[in-house]
């Protein structure tokens, strides 16, 4: 790797506990290409200082030449158990984004390879909704509830809205896949 290549690398791995796969980042670097990279939130309340060490690391990314998706996932907001009414959602979407490009802008970072794409954008659409209903055909209760989140397990009577959470969440993913590549 060259020097510039071997720069972009560390301040893309600065701070990082893992890459999964460091040889392939180090090939798309060395051959002059842009990493493309996704970062999702829920918006299911205001954003806290924790917001921070994200944002940082989204302005490293940034800085190192990588095209960054926020990913504001509002319909995840809506049906993480029911903690906020559509309305609040939406409002908190908003400043989310405002907040992200702040945080962003406060540490002289260009938010122009930065783009945030909401959930509902694609998660309405007729063929995101059919295959929201072929995975439901394949994905067992007992399936979803043991790859369900920590507190939907604690729950006794937990609301349908959980266990699509977590087909949304796979569907999220192998959808966003073509729109970073």
């Amino acid at each position: 790797m060259d020097a510039t290549a071997k720069a972009r690398f560390d301040l893309i791995n600065d701070n990082l506990t893992e890459i999964l796969n460091p040889k392939l980042i180090e090939s798309i670097l060395t051959e002059g290409w842009n990493l493309h990279v996704y970062w999702g939130t829920v918006t299911t309340g205001w954003p806290h200082t924790g917001y921070f060490v994200a944002a940082i690391k989204i302005a490293q990314l940034l800085a190192s030449g990588c095209e960054v998706v926020v990913l504001l996932a509002d319909i995840h907001a809506f049906l993480d158990n029911l903690k906020a009414p559509l309305e609040l959602v939406e409002n908190c979407m908003k400043y989310y984004r405002k907040i992200i490009t702040a945080i962003l802008k406060a540490v002289s970072m260009s938010t122009e390879k930065l783009e945030f794409v909401l959930g509902s954008s694609y998660q309405k659409s007729p063929e995101y909704v059919m295959d929201v209903y072929k995975l439901s055909s394949l994905v067992s209760e007992h399936d979803a509830k043991g790859a369900g989140a920590e507190i939907m397990k604690q729950m006794s009577n937990m609301p349908l809205s959980g266990l699509l959470y977590l087909i949304l969440q796979y569907l999220m993913r192998s959808t966003l896949n073509p729109m970073l590549s």
